[in-house]
C-alpha cells in the first residue's frame, strides 16, 4: 500500500484552516489520500520538530515513494508554509480554477490582485490583527490603533474583493482565515463597521459554507490530539495530579495505588490508552491524560522498563520512579 502524505495541523490556526481548505478544495480526502495529525501545541510531537524545526503548523511531510509528489515538491519534501501547502494541493488538483492559470489578460490581472491581496493578509493586516487580538503578548502596543489600522487595510480589500468576481480563487481561501479571526475578537464591532458592506457579506457567506464546516469538523479537525508513539501515557485522577503539581512530584502507580504499593508507575504507549481508560477508568470522574516524555524521564535518572501485563502478557511501559513534573508535556481530560 501507497504511503500518503501526513499533514500536522491545529484546528483554530487560521494558516492550517486555509490549507485544509486548499486540500479539501484539491479534492484531498483524509484518511484516503492523507493522514491528519490535529497537535496539541503545547506538546509538539518529536515527528513535528524532525520534520520541520520551527515547529508551527501546518506542515505536509510527503511520502518518500513519491506517489504524491506535486509538481514543485519531490518525494519526501516537507512544505512547512501555508501558503506552499495551498500551491501544491492546487496544482495537483485544481476544479474550481482557483490560482486562475488560463494564460488570459484577465486571467493574469486576477493573478496580480491575488497576490496583492495575500501579500496584504501576510504582512500588515496580521501584524495588526496580532497586535489587536493578543495585545497582551505586545508591550506597549494599543489594540484600538492596531485595530482602526487593520480595519484601513479591510476597507480597500472591500474595493478591491470584487474585482476577483462571483468565483473563489486562491485569495479568498487564504485571507478568510484570517478576517474571520478579526471579526471574532469583536463580532459587534466588525458588523458596525463602515465602509465594509462587501467584505463582510463575503465573510458571512464564508462562515455559513458547507466548506468551512467541513474542515473544521472530523476528519479534517480530529476532536482529539494525535498521540506519538514514542511518547508515554499515564491516565491520572485529577485531584490527585493537582495535589503532586503542588509537592512538585507524581507518585500515584494507578488508580487506588501508590508508587510505594507497587513500586513502579503504569503507563501506557499510545495504541494502548482506550482499553486502559475502559479496564481501569471507565465509571471514574476527571480523568486527565499526562504525555510523558521520556526523554526527560531518562535525563532525570529515571528509569522505563517494559513489562507483560498479569494474564495478557501484554508489555507496558513501567515508570521505575517518582514522576518528575518536569517530564509531563501536557495535561488534558481524557476522553475527549
Amino acid at each position: 500500500m501507497a504511503e500518503r502524505p501526513i499533514l500536522y495541523s491545529f484546528r483554530r490556526c487560521p494558516y492550517a484552516i486555509r490549507a485544509r481548505l486548499a486540500l479539501a478544495a484539491a479534492g484531498v480526502r483524509p484518511g484516503r489520500d492523507l493522514e491528519m495529525r490535529e497537535l496539541n501545541l503545547k506538546a509538539k510531537p518529536p515527528e513535528l520538530l524532525e520534520a520541520s524545526a520551527k515547529g508551527t503548523v501546518p506542515v505536509l511531510v510527503l511520502p518518500a515513494d513519491g506517489t504524491s509528489a506535486g509538481q514543485s515538491h519531490g518525494a519526501g519534501s516537507v512544505i512547512d508554509q501555508s501558503l506552499a501547502v495551498m500551491r501544491w494541493a492546487l496544482e495537483y488538483h485544481d476544479p474550481g480554477d482557483l490560482l486562475r492559470r488560463a494564460d488570459t489578460p484577465g486571467h493574469a490581472a486576477e493573478r496580480a490582485l491575488i497576490e496583492a491581496l495575500i501579500a496584504s493578509n501576510d504582512g500588515p493586516f496580521k501584524h495588526h490583527l496580532d497586535r489587536f487580538k493578543y495585545s497582551g503578548r505586545y508591550p506597549g502596543a494599543d489594540p484600538e490603533e492596531h485595530r482602526a489600522a487593520a480595519l484601513t487595510i479591510l476597507r480597500d480589500w472591500n474595493a478591491q474583493l470584487p474585482q476577483l468576481g462571483d468565483r473563489p480563487s486562491l485569495a479568498d481561501l487564504a485571507l478568510l482565515p484570517f478576517v474571520r479571526q478579526f471579526r471574532l475578537a469583536d463580532p459587534e464591532g466588525f458588523e458596525a463597521a463602515a465602509g465594509l458592506t462587501e467584505v463582510q457579506a463575503w465573510l458571512g457567506r464564508f462562515l455559513a459554507s458547507p466548506e468551512l464546516t467541513a474542515v473544521m469538523a472530523p476528519p479534517w479537525a480530529p476532536r482529539a490530539a494525535w498521540r506519538s508513539p514514542r511518547w508515554l501515557y499515564h491516565l491520572a485522577l485529577a485531584p490527585e495530579w493537582r495535589a503532586a503539581r503542588s509537592h512538585g512530584v507524581y507518585r500515584r502507580s494507578s488508580r487506588g495505588l501508590s508508587l510505594e504499593d507497587v513500586g513502579f508507575i503504569h503507563a501506557s504507549h499510545s495504541h494502548q490508552l482506550e482499553a486502559t481508560h475502559q479496564r481501569f477508568y471507565a465509571d471514574a470522574d476527571d480523568v486527565l491524560l499526562l504525555t510523558i516524555d521520556p526523554r526527560r524521564l531518562a535525563t532525570a535518572g529515571i528509569a522505563v522498563v517494559e513489562e507483560p501485563a498479569p494474564g495478557s502478557g501484554e508489555l507496558f511501559p513501567h515508570i521505575r520512579g517518582p514522576l518528575p513534573l518536569a517530564a509531563v508535556l501536557a495535561w488534558e481530560p481524557f476522553p475527549v
